[in-house]
């Protein structure tokens, strides 16, 4: 009877032959092995699983990257945000790659063979190339030509012979999934739940994914911008065009978390707030700025319920927190807050307010509902301007008002009962409007018409044809709005949730945040644009090592403004950094510590693999494509 172990070490998976042959009669149907899953259903489950390994990745480098933060602590992913990346914070990304995914390529591509299902085999294909390219984007060295054998320890490759073999399966895929399937076989509509069985779909995020590799070649003496070029003319063409993760806000979201957004799921707690670096792109107040909101931003970042100067609601957008330039998370900040019930009473508490701790004073009517924290620091009374990025699952939002209430309603929490005569419309109840990306039904954008326009953007400016960078820039703008557009025109129109309507596009790409000609464009405001659309994602962070982050470029100068280490960067962090000259790229992140699986069970080809594979400066060791050659 065959069995598939899967080994803690580069995923070695391993075809075990030791039960007695009098067992092996026949296969159970009901049981799951390599043999009985169809092709369609062992897709349906590579395709969720591959995307908890890139959203999560994503997650990690939006700390890196400044795109969002957390509330003041001690766990594990805390010390992303100060560039110290723990081993604690590494290993998911590799377990839901290659043991929830990887395991299961072979097998669906040995099915898919047999009953001549090529185009699930150019999908197998197409995931085998993605995923092991995003292995190297974020550990370097790892096993590749060995990783899916029965080796329990795989060698090590390195990154070239990893990028150009991913590219190289790439090229199988495209082949593949250019096959017309037999009658018999599995249609792909059955398994596909990224592009619905669309074959041409496909092939143009293939196509998509090679422009985006080649593309991250820049640094590079070989860097062909003209093969990056071609890659676009197949990839998308149009947001019809675009490969997307569906996610469902159900009653079932807690107990099946594969049905919501990772990046809910990830950062959708109430520790985690905006980064000011990141809420700067969108309200255009960076150096150089013009101070013209982006249309997305209310989408964007999460506003609050507060009372203005009469006592009446109004919405707060949320400020970004400052870790680079303040001491706010040394100094125990930014704190959690609610909107509790509270009353005023004499206390040591800070604010000289109470809060109600039990039922029955949650419906006393001296107590009304107010931002409050518990607090007791007299600095930390003014951290409800940060705004929590967190909107709660739909089953457990209840409307009070006109049905068309789905935020997370406080009352849920710490706020008055119902049985509260003060428990109203007019008094603050919402916490958080929520952030598009963030959201429990949030879409995840795999590869998409918008990364297109600005890498065409990106490659036409570097070649000098600053005219078709504009127009390829200012389409990747509006591109990525209409895609928001596509998930926003399903929500109640409502505060953060409104689709962005043509007058505010129109306005947007003729104001002053945007390059209005060829000579007003730069490669700063190209790529300023683009973190924006590629939100929450291991490419922003890709990008920011192709430029140095906000290192002068020798051709295009800060492309990054304002970008820097944490105000955290503390001695251990400095450890990781062999330099402390901004321009030296051993300043920057480069890549994250291999995880403790391999460490444990493969540790002698991991410590080959790089010469700082054991050190903690390993940090800042470049990847392949991130040096010159």
């Amino acid at each position: 009877m065959k069995r598939v172990v899967l080994a803690l070490s580069a995923l070695a998976i391993l075809n075990l032959t030791s039960c007695k042959k009098w067992l092996d009669v026949n296969e159970n149907p009901t049981q799951a092995n390599e043999k009985v899953p169809t092709p369609d259903l062992r897709l349906r489950s590579i395709q969720m699983q591959f995307v908890d390994a890139y959203e999560s990745s994503g997650t990690r480098a939006s700390w890196i990257t400044q795109n969002v933060t957390k509330i003041s602590g001690t766990a594990s992913n805390d010390g992303i945000i100060r560039w110290d990346v723990p081993l604690a914070s590494t290993t998911w990304p590799y377990q839901a790659w290659f043991v929830y995914t990887a395991s299961n390529l072979e097998p669906l591509i040995e099915k898919a063979t047999a009953e001549q299902a090529w185009n699930y085999v150019g999908a197998a294909q197409l995931i085998h190339a993605w995923g092991f390219m995003l292995m190297e984007d974020m550990y370097g060295e790892m096993p590749y030509t060995e990783a899916l054998t029965p080796n329990v320890s795989p060698k090590y490759d390195d990154g070239k012979t990893i990028f150009y073999g991913c590219l190289d399966m790439l090229d199988k895929a495209i082949e593949n999934l250019s096959k017309t399937q037999v009658a018999t076989a599995t249609p792909l509509a059955n398994g596909d739940i990224w592009n619905g069985g669309d074959t041409k779909k496909w092939l143009k995020l293939a196509y998509g994914l090679k422009a985006r590799w080649l593309n991250n070649l820049s640094k590079k003496s070989f860097y062909n911008p003209d093969e990056v070029l071609k890659a676009l003319e197949k990839a998308q063409q149009s947001n019809a065009d675009n490969t997307v993760m569906e996610a469902i806000n159900t009653s079932e979201t807690d107990k099946a978390g594969v049905v919501c957004s990772m990046q809910f799921s990830n950062l959708g707690a109430t520790g985690n707030r905006m980064a000011k670096w990141y809420t700067d792109l969108l309200f255009n107040t960076f150096t150089g700025g013009s101070a013209v909101q982006d249309p997305r931003t209310t989408r964007m970042i999460p506003s609050g319920e507060f009372y203005d100067a009469q006592g009446k609601k109004e919405w707060r957008i949320s400020r970004g927190v400052d870790i680079i330039g303040t001491d706010i998370r040394t100094k125990g900040g930014p704190v959690a807050y609610e909107i509790m019930a509270t009353k005023k009473e004499t206390t040591t508490h800070p604010s000289g307010y109470i809060r109600a701790t039990t039922a029955d004073l949650k419906a006393d009517r001296s107590y009304t509902n107010r931002w409050f924290t518990t607090n007791t620091s007299t600095v930390r009374q003014g951290d409800s301007v940060y705004v929590s990025v967190y909107s709660d699952r739909l089953d457990w939002i209840r409307d009070f008002t006109d049905n068309t209430n789905d935020y997370y309603i406080a009352s849920r929490y710490n706020g008055m009962s119902e049985k509260n005569p003060n428990f109203n419309s007019s008094v603050p109840n919402i916490n958080s409007t929520g952030s598009f990306y963030i959201r429990a039904d949030a879409p995840a954008h795999l590869v998409c018409y918008h990364e297109m326009c600005f890498i065409k953007a990106e490659v036409l400016f570097r070649k000098g044809d600053r005219a078709g960078a504009l127009q390829a820039y200012r389409e990747g703008i509006r591109a990525h709005m209409e895609a928001m557009n596509v998930k926003l025109r399903t929500y109640p129109q409502v505060r953060g949730k409104e689709t962005i309507s043509e007058t505010e596009i129109a306005a947007f790409l003729s104001s002053k945040a945007v390059a209005q000609s060829a000579g007003e464009l730069t490669m700063a405001k190209i790529m300023q644009q683009k973190q924006i659309a590629m939100s929450y994602t291991v490419q922003n962070w890709n990008d920011m090592r192709r430029f140095n982050y906000s290192a002068p470029d020798p051709q295009f100068g800060v492309v990054y403004p304002d970008f820097g280490r944490p105000f955290e960067f503390d001695a251990a962090a400095q450890e990781c950094y062999p330099s402390s000259d901004p321009n030296n790229v051993r300043y920057w992140p480069r890549r994250i510590q291999q995880c403790s699986h391999e460490r444990n069970y493969n540790a002698n080809n991991w410590m080959a693999s790089n010469p700082e594979a054991a050190s903690r400066t390993i940090l800042s060791y470049p990847v392949w494509w991130d040096t010159k050659e």
